[in-house]
């Protein structure tokens, strides 16, 4: 056989093998990838199924928790008032949306009910029993054969005097929220113990929807679809069915389907596309083997001669393969063309090292010599330095490629922006930068370049509007070099981001004031060591008996050039620069010594420590305390916490979940500076916390402003009524202290009382202290 034919044989062999194998494998593959993914949307269906009526049963117990609280309605529960019990119910069911109301007494005896008769029984003795063990129930019961997400909770005046209940149907609007959330048909069906459908919401079509469910009975009752998804009988869905009550009366099942149209549309499509692919490439095939077979194996060795003489740097000009064959002229022209790639990559991965790879801007280092060869060249200019406000936020929120989408399009109006920008860049994330030929920038000019570059941009179909802070300077007013005039406009675009400036224009001295933060950031990791923090204590005192009840542990620094560093200072800088945890070690550990050394002086005190961000959320800060309680024979009561609202609200979760530790370890927990932050006492109250302090804005000046006062007093009321105590800061007279008092505040801490002292003063202060005398009359 010929070397021309036994060539064309084995490339068809081998395409046309290698083409069916990767077929089959593909369609295979692809078929499984579809079906994966659809159970996948189906447990997705279930979850947010099940999120919802979470979310739903949540909403329904904050408000039959508001009625299990109302006094008229405790009131009438107690008298056994039936007309007023109806009327109440009623109007809270509307308020609430509910679809069923009940209210029973301690046996179970329903007192009024708008879908059962007075008198009669419990109907739902398990979610009933349940409630009584725990305190209360949530789940799905079954009333007149229709689902409903069920609340029931205690009434209490304040001993246990009932049950009140609401529910809301599990119906089409259920259906309707999901397959609008998830794009999946949803199907609720009830059973009777006979097997016969009761109660059906559904998102199909209602004759559809009896027709699927009348066939997919036997199997639902059986739990043929709760274990796994499945394709129905009839074949034309892949279902999945989250059991929602199953007892002896009742069967009710929501069933999640997705339809095999949809499922497998793409794949049948895509079967036929890959047959048409796989033939025209054995047609192709059979046609460019017999070519190359005939005209192959002449210029080969032709070719390899010419490789071999490039491979030792020997540049050619021209390589005679002998050939009319495309493929072995191309090769050879190929050959011939090795050094020019080889450049051409060089001149690539030149460019690539001076620009972004996502925006095809300038980078940092093209930034640099472009702003040297200005200076060189003596030619003024400004710089606008860039920063997009909340961009980890965006990315959180919209995912990491809608943030490069956002990014892309800050950096493509900046490059169509015209004169006076010269150039644009990418220095770093989030940061961007302009080069205008002038030196100095107007306010218009300088407003309207940003707000071209911040116009709205849409974002997964939501229209988001880009923040920007700017840092300016100019050549050759704020520096001579690169170097000198990219760290000042760092500096200054860093003060916008702080103070949440659109514009900052840099200031002579403000690299005295960056070069002291780097200091104090820099000597913050050996003032521990050297001893350069102490702690200073504050008292508090009780307004009922007039007698010191607490410190605060105030942290101070002396830095050996420095002098005395304020607190706010020095801590922020700490929680930026990533050592606020070496603080907060210290400060534990140190006032835990203290008040060991003062309790073998006789003095049982209770001092409150500050807690930051970071601390909050640790959850090894319970251990760490317990430990500290147990080296140096300390008991709960004599430390106290206190936590920002803004600590807090950066991670709520976190935060709750450390806080409710160190509160079962009996540590009493203080919000401080109430007020200053953005949380509310809806929000509070769901943490474990004993204490509001009322930051000292408000107090300072209560004695003169009526607007303060107002405020202040309606913070201790609501306050009281949450249990919570109330701590006054910043009491600087006794007209504050006596208007606190008279108003029911339950502490005072200020200078009027005592400034912070030192460790070593405290015992001999708490000696000479007298009781306070305060007027207990309250204000009207």
């Amino acid at each position: 056989m010929r070397f021309r034919t036994r060539l064309t044989l084995v490339l068809l062999t081998v395409v046309i093998i290698s083409q069916l194998a990767t077929g089959v494998a593909f369609l295979r593959a692809t078929q499984n990838d579809a079906l994966a993914k659809g159970n996948q949307r189906l447990e997705v269906g279930a979850r947010v199924f099940q999120q919802l009526l979470d979310i739903r049963g949540e909403q329904l117990r904050n408000n039959v928790a508001i009625l299990a609280d109302d006094f008229g309605f405790k009131s009438a529960v107690a008298t056994e008032d039936t007309a007023t019990l109806f009327s109440v119910l009623a109007n809270h069911g509307d308020r609430a949306s509910a679809d069923m109301v009940m209210l029973s007494d301690l046996s179970g005896n329903v007192l009024a009910s708008s879908h059962h008769p007075e008198d009669s029984r419990m109907p739902f003795p398990e979610l009933f029993e349940r409630a009584q063990q725990t305190g209360s129930g949530v789940g799905v019961v079954i009333a007149a054969g229709e689902p409903y997400e069920f609340v029931l909770m205690p009434v209490r005046a304040p001993n246990l005097i009932g049950w009140v209940g609401m529910g809301f149907l599990i119906d089409e609007g259920v259906t309707e929220e999901i397959n609008a959330l998830t794009g999946l048909e949803i199907s609720i069906v009830t059973y009777d113990a006979s097997g016969n459908i009761s109660y059906l919401a559904s998102s199909h079509q209602a004759q559809l929807a009896m027709g699927l469910m009348s066939g997919h009975s036997d199997k639902l009752m059986e739990g043929a679809y709760t274990a796994r998804s499945q394709m129905s009988e009839d074949d034309n869905y892949l279902s999945y069915a989250s059991t929602l009550l199953a007892d002896q009366q009742h069967q009710s099942f929501a069933l999640i389907q997705l339809s095999r149209e949809e499922l497998l549309g793409a794949y049948s499509h895509l079967q036929w596309q890959l047959l048409s692919i796989v033939a025209l490439m054995l047609l192709l095939t059979l046609a460019a083997a017999m070519w190359s077979a005939r005209s192959i194996s002449q210029p080969l060795i032709a070719l390899a001669q010419a490789a071999k003489r490039i491979g030792q740097g020997e540049r050619i000009e021209h390589i005679s393969s002998g050939s009319s064959v495309t493929e072995t002229n191309q090769l050879a022209t190929t050959l011939l063309s090795m050094q020019e790639d080889i450049a051409k990559r060089e001149a690539t991965l030149l460019h690539q090292s001076r620009h972004d790879l996502l925006t095809n801007l300038p980078n940092r280092v093209s930034a640099f010599e472009d702003i040297q060869r200005l200076t060189q060249r003596g030619q003024p200019f400004t710089l606008l330095r860039f920063s997009i406000n909340d961009f980890r936020s965006i990315n959180d929120t919209f995912g990491y490629e809608l943030g490069d989408h956002l990014l892309v399009t800050l950096a493509k109006r900046m490059q169509d922006l015209p004169s006076p920008v010269m150039k644009s860049y990418r220095l770093d994330g989030d940061e961007l930068m302009l080069v205008l030929e002038q030196a100095d920038v107007n306010r218009h000019k300088r407003e309207e370049i940003m707000e071209l570059i911040s116009e709205p941009i849409s974002l997964d179909k939501s229209l988001i509007m880009p923040s920007l802070s700017a840092g300016e300077v100019n050549y050759p007013a704020h520096g001579d070099n690169a170097q000198l005039l990219l760290r000042r406009s760092d500096i200054a675009l860093d003060k916008a981001r702080r103070h949440r400036h659109s514009h900052e224009r840099y200031e002579e001295g403000q690299d005295e004031q960056h070069l002291r933060q780097l200091m104090l950031i820099r000597d913050l990791q050996e003032a521990v060591d050297n001893g350069e923090l102490w702690m200073a204590y504050q008292p508090k005192v009780d307004t009922t008996t007039g007698r010191v009840c607490q410190f605060e542990a105030l942290m101070r620094w002396r830095h050996p050039t420095l002098g005395f560093v304020p607190p706010d200072e020095f801590i922020g800088l700490a929680e930026r620069s990533g050592n606020i945890g070496l603080l907060s070690d210290w400060m534990l550990a140190h006032v835990c010594e203290q008040l060991h050394h003062w309790k073998r002086q006789g003095h049982h005190l209770s001092v409150a420590i500050n807690l930051s961000a970071s601390d909050v959320i640790d959850p090894g800060l319970p251990m760490h305390i317990t430990e500290l309680f147990e080296s140096y024979d300390l008991t709960p009561d004599q430390l106290a916490l206190e936590v920002t609202e803004s600590a807090v609200m950066q991670d709520v979760e976190a935060a709750t979940e450390t806080l409710m530790a160190l509160s079962q370890m009996g540590l009493k927990i203080a919000i401080d500076d109430y007020g200053t932050g953005y949380s509310s006492l809806a929000q509070i109250k769901r943490l474990p916390v004993d204490e509001l302090k009322i930051d000292k804005s408000f107090v300072l000046k209560i004695d003169t402003q009526q607007e303060d006062l107002t405020i202040v007093r309606s913070t201790i009321e609501m306050g009281h009524h949450l249990g919570l105590k109330i701590v006054a800061e910043g009491v600087e007279n006794s007209a504050s202290a006596e208007i606190l008092s008279q108003l029911r505040c339950d502490y005072l801490q200020g200078y009027w009382i005592s400034k912070p002292m030192p460790a070593d003063a405290i015992t001999g202060w708490l000696d000479e202290f007298k009781p306070l005398h305060l007027s207990t009359a309250a204000i009207n």
